[in-house]
């Protein structure tokens, strides 16, 4: 019984791994499924770092080409979503060192929040909801004007729902390093977002 539940418990991590295993052997139907699992997630990462849809869908496009070419050699002791994220950031670094310092955020974060988040309900006040919108355009500012680093660990870990330490395996520093990154980077979006809100207060 007990091991019965534990195999249910560890459904996801070992569903991706059986299926890159899966795919390294030939079996193009777990790469699909693969895909369309991650794809969202994945394609969003590059797009909220990076701003630019194009580079973004190129970036995307390579990260999936490496995959493939990198099939034979994956092994099942690294989450598989770890090692796809992994090779993602790299690709994004060697952009980054290629070509040009990017600002890590796009401008398009608040706008391709899930929707709900912001829409006024029913019951919302016209008010209410002009203050939610400007929090949200407040928060889309302050979350761009944090350092890259904070930035990464940020999303990575509020978008994409990694734990610090996956966070530390993606980017390659300690899991104290990125604790503190995601610590900073939550103090200073907190005092960026109160002290916007003050001013915009203030201008009334």
């Amino acid at each position: 019984m007990a091991q019965a539940l534990g195999q249910d418990k560890a459904t996801e991590t070992e569903i991706d791994q059986c299926l890159m295993l899966n795919y390294a052997k030939g079996d193009t139907s777990a790469f699909e499924t693969l895909y369309l699992k991650h794809k969202g997630g994945l394609y969003r990462y590059f797009v909220r770092q990076i701003g630019d849809k194009q580079l973004a869908e190129d970036l995307y496009q390579e990260t999936w080409g490496r995959i493939i070419k990198s099939a034979s050699s994956y092994q099942a002791d690294a989450k598989f979503t770890t090692w796809l994220y992994r090779i993602a950031h790299n690709l994004l670094i060697d952009h980054v060192r290629a070509v040009k310092p990017v600002d890590l955020f796009s401008e398009t974060f608040a706008e391709e929040q899930d929707g709900e988040a912001f829409l006024p309900s029913d019951q919302m006040s016209p008010d209410r909801a002009m203050e939610d919108s400007a929090k949200a355009n407040l928060l889309k500012r302050c979350i761009a004007l944090l350092p890259t680093v904070q930035k990464e660990a940020l999303l990575l870990n509020m978008e994409a729902g990694f734990t610090a330490g996956a966070i530390a395996d993606i980017v390659g520093v300690t899991l104290e390093a990125t604790k503190s990154r995601i610590r900073y980077a939550n103090q200073g979006l907190k005092a960026c977002v109160m002290n916007k809100w003050q001013e915009v207060q203030n201008e009334r």
